[in-house]
């Protein structure tokens, strides 16, 4: 490491002489390499001094009527640091040797003086100011860096002993700073630790380039830190390495930051994985539910057989409860209000979470007519999973408690506005959450799981979301007790009752030309024999091509039936080129994916797995 040399800049000089003729001569000799101030009068000379710092160089005179040289100087001295040069007479010595001893005078020149010499003598004064305000500003540069930052700084010599540090890497060490001066880290704190870092010092000065490395330490607790370290040789005045400095920079939230985005990165994966599975397992259960469906309505007079069939469909259609999870799970999209009962929603829980949560046991407690909330049902379940899931981390098996109630909040309280909530409450029996962190459980990324068992997103996620929709989340913990969550959310608007026929209750619609087109044989199928049930005259294709120059060759055909995922074209893309060449076409598409893509809001859409009725239902809204 080197330091440039700064190059002088121009100065201020100050002239004190009570003769007018030397103050113009000495004006004229430095009047090209300084801003000359010109006074006869040391009672001025002070006045000037005390206004202007800046002055790097005084010129006085020893014999002046209203004050001697040497006393003017030594009355300087108590508010500048320039450098002073007396001009005196050979009968001046002995004022002279006062004035070195009392003012600190850089020299003398007797009069009469040479030019020339009386020019070196103030360029070398002026110099040395600048010098001296340089190594000043440098000390002040260096103290500020070593006091103020929050890395840990070190010099050490070439036997690797400290000769500067600071605080932080003091309190590093465990010793006081003046204690660790003269002092190796290994006399300072025996160990592998010190062993490894010194003869990475060793390293450096062995090579001469500096380097840089990230290193795992462990506190007194057994608490994991990181730090990234650079180290760099100081160089001499000749070149040679003299001094080895290093800065350790705590990296340790950065380190779990990344840590953290990468578990985010998992579950992100993890939710596009699921989004597929999901969509496979939506085929499926659709083939397998409209199969059944055809079964029962076909009356074959068996009992058992019919008992039988129903226990299926009840299983499948659990298994498309769970995966209408996990689509929510994965599904980007906005989120959208609307009123939910959450004593049903908690109820219709009970086996997702029975299977995700095996280890613990679960007690409900809701209200009756606990109120409907203002809040988008999928991420609400997510938000109740996310809490469970929290709980159970926190117990060694335990109880977890559900409960919904209705809460009137006074003004005020938690920054929500006074009114009555609808709340769902999760209870654990765990060891609770101490007062010092209780503050920080909402900060995204903030978890105190071991690294790869928690993002520290599942408190932030249920706080976002019921601030997005109103509400908002109390948490009340006990240490060794346990800890409540409350999310509370609006109370929903009563609905006004209407005259609107249920699917189950509308007329037949008359029948229609469908075009079918689904890539999957065995959702075909089962969505055909659904179609001929109506009654409806139906047209089968199992790609978007096909389907395409079916509708273009066939001006009979009235609705359009499509599957969105499919190879090839798609059915989003099917269905604006059959809007480019039918623009009045009624279009529906099925879909059992988690959609990464917008779907118009002229193009109906009918989700995976579906009843016979809901088919039927969007198709008569279609018909108009």
């Amino acid at each position: 490491m080197t330091f440039a040399t700064p190059t002088p800049t121009r100065g201020r000089l100050l002239v004190v002489d009570d003769e007018p003729d030397i103050l113009i001569a000495l004006e004229d000799l430095f009047e090209a390499d300084f801003d000359v101030i010109a006074t006869s009068s040391p009672m001025e000379a002070l006045n000037i001094l005390a206004a202007d710092p800046a002055i790097s160089v005084i010129i006085s005179d020893q014999r002046m009527p209203q004050m001697s040289g040497d006393a003017f100087l030594a009355r300087a001295r108590e508010f500048s640091d320039a450098e002073a040069i007396m001009l005196t007479g050979y009968a001046d010595l002995k004022a002279v040797i006062g004035a070195v001893n009392a003012s600190r005078i850089a020299g003398y020149i007797p009069k009469p003086w040479d030019p020339a010499a009386l020019h070196a003598v103030v360029m070398n004064a002026h110099e040395r100011r600048q010098l001296a305000l340089d190594l000043h500003s440098e000390r002040a540069l260096l103290h500020g860096l070593l006091d103020h930052t929050g890395d840990a700084i070190s010099f050490k010599d070439n036997e690797g002993r400290f000769v500067r540090l600071n605080a932080v890497k003091a309190r590093r060490l465990g010793h006081p700073l003046e204690y660790c001066i003269g002092r190796t880290e290994s006399e300072l704190n025996p160990g592998p630790e010190a062993e490894a870092s010194e003869a990475a010092d060793r390293a450096v000065m062995l090579s001469g380039k500096p380097a840089e490395e990230r290193l795992e330490n462990m506190d007194a607790s057994g608490t994991p830190h990181w730090s990234w370290t650079t180290r760099v040789p100081v160089l001499d005045g000749r070149g040679e390495i003299e001094h080895l400095g290093t800065i350790e920079r705590d990296v340790t939230e950065q380190k779990l930051l990344e840590d953290r985005l990468r578990q985010a990165d998992k579950m992100q994966a993890l939710g596009t994985l699921a989004g597929g599975v999901a969509h496979d397992f939506n085929n499926l259960l659709t083939a397998i539910l409209g199969s059944l469906d055809l079964a029962l309505r076909r009356d074959t007079g068996d009992p058992q057989l019919g008992r039988l069939l129903n226990n299926a469909k009840m299983a499948a259609e659990r298994g498309a409860s769970l995966t209408q999870r996990l689509l929510s799970f994965s599904r980007r999209r906005e989120l959208k209000a609307r009123a939910v009962d959450i004593n049903a929603l908690i109820g219709e829980m009970g086996d997702l979470l029975a299977r995700t949560l095996p280890d613990v046991q679960f007690e409900t407690k809701l209200t009756a007519g606990a109120p409907t909330a203002m809040v988008d049902p999928d991420q609400l379940e997510l938000a109740v999973l996310n809490l469970c899931v929290n709980a159970r981390d926190a117990m060694n098996g335990g109880l977890i408690r559900l409960a919904t109630d209705l809460r009137h909040i006074e003004r005020g309280t938690q920054d929500l506005p006074a009114g009555d909530y609808a709340v769902i409450s999760v209870s654990d029996t765990g060891t609770g959450i101490p007062p010092e962190i209780l503050n920080r459980v909402f900060e995204p990324f903030f978890t105190t799981k071991d690294v790869g068992k928690g993002t520290g997103l599942g408190l932030s996620m249920v706080y976002g979301l019921a601030q997005q929709f109103g509400g908002g989340v109390l948490i009340d913990s006990v240490v060794g007790k346990g800890t409540t969550v409350d999310v509370l959310f609006p109370i929903a608007a009563p609905e006004k009752t209407g005259t609107a026929e249920t699917a189950s209750g509308r007329k037949a619609m008359p029948a229609r030309k469908v075009l079918l087109v689904d890539d999957d044989q065995s959702v075909r199928h089962v969505t055909a024999e659904l179609l001929n049930e109506f009654g409806h005259d139906l047209v089968e294709c199992q790609d978007g091509r096909s389907a395409l120059e079916r509708l273009t060759a066939d001006p009979s055909i009235d609705i359009l039936v499509a599957d969105l995922a499919m190879p090839g074209m798609n059915g989003l893309e099917l269905a604006q080129a059959a809007h480019e060449r039918r623009p009045g076409l009624p279009i529906l598409l099925i879909t059992g994916f988690a959609e990464r893509v917008a779907i118009p809001a002229h193009i109906s859409v009918l989700r995976k797995p579906f009843q016979r009725e809901e088919l039927a239902a969007r198709l008569a809204e279609l018909a108009g």
